[in-house]
């Protein structure tokens, strides 16, 4: 079976070598140049392909109509998608003989959209996966192949349930491949009905509004901390990131709302009383200690 494959991140690179190992020739893989002005904390799909030999191309859009040219001219079985970043035209999917299908990283129908790990953390959420499913002309619609559960544990970031989500993605596509290249693959129904749809983000939806409640500013700093972006705040013209934090056990009594110093500890107090106590505070990517935090304040 011959495959085309959109790929992209480090669940691009397992799913590759997950179709590697089940023996898929793929024909080609398209996927992105890195963006400069991203922190770029992942595996790379070109270096991958590069390995082994695999044609590869970063067009900077997938409807261009040389890439439809040449994807047709190869006649693929299969096209795939794991998490590449832009949409594929219908008459695109329509190349495959044998359907295209998508890796996404929920347990669909919740979470479509874009960034989902991070909006199932910032929700509070205590489990999210991964889906294989059949690419649609609207976004994470198609039917189920098949899913794979993940747990987020209280203190998990989304950097740590992105480790496991790309686990879970691998082992989602080596479990379904069989059957689906056997073409007897199962097809769930995907009740949009049961889930939403999430757009992106942007590093200033991580500013902190202290007036929230304890447990909804640790669920922001969880879903955007570093490598993302991460959790800010501004005092002055400064602005400080929390790098890591857990829920404060107990807070000092009567702290204003923001970011505090007490005993040469940094809490970070919110609006029920309760607060977070803050291990790592960064300003321009370097720590600040709890005596140069209070210096700011002052």
């Amino acid at each position: 079976m011959k495959a085309v494959v959109f790929a992209y991140h480090n669940v691009g690179v397992r799913c590759l070598k997950v179709l590697l190992a089940r023996g898929v020739d793929v024909a080609l893989v398209v996927t992105h140049e890195d963006n400069p002005s991203e922190t770029i904390w992942f595996e790379s799909v070109a270096a991958l392909c590069r390995e082994h030999g695999i044609p590869t191309v970063t067009p900077a859009d997938p409807r261009s109509p040389e890439l439809f040219e040449r994807i047709k001219t190869l006649q693929p079985d299969f096209i795939f998608s794991f998490y590449y970043r832009h949409m594929l035209a219908p008459e695109l999917l329509a190349l495959a003989k044998h359907g295209a299908y998508n890796m996404h990283g929920s347990l669909l129908p919740k979470y479509r959209g874009r960034v989902p790990v991070n909006w199932a953390v910032l929700h509070g959420e205590t489990e999210t996966g991964a889906t294989l499913h059949e690419m649609t002309a609207k976004p994470d619609a198609g039917a189920i192949i098949g899913q794979s559960a993940v747990p987020i544990l209280p203190d998990d970031t989304a950097y740590e349930v992105f480790g496991k989500l790309t686990v879970a993605a691998e082992q989602t596509l080596w479990n379904a491949l069989p059957d689906l290249l056997a073409g007897h693959a199962p097809k769930l129904p995907n009740e949009l009905a049961k889930g939403s749809y999430f757009g992106g983000r942007t590093p200033e939806d991580g500013r902190i509004d202290w007036s929230q409640n304890a447990q909804n500013v640790y669920n922001l700093y969880r879903a955007v901390a570093p490598p993302y972006p991460g959790a800010f705040t501004q005092i002055g013209d400064r602005t400080f990131v929390i790098g890591k934090a857990r829920l404060a056990a107990t807070t000092p009594p009567d702290l204003p709302l923001g970011l505090a110093v007490v005993d040469n500890c940094v809490f970070g107090v919110c609006g029920d009383g309760l607060a977070l106590r803050i291990t790592e505070l960064l300003v321009d990517g370097a720590p600040v200690s709890p005596s140069q935090l209070q210096q700011y304040l002052s």
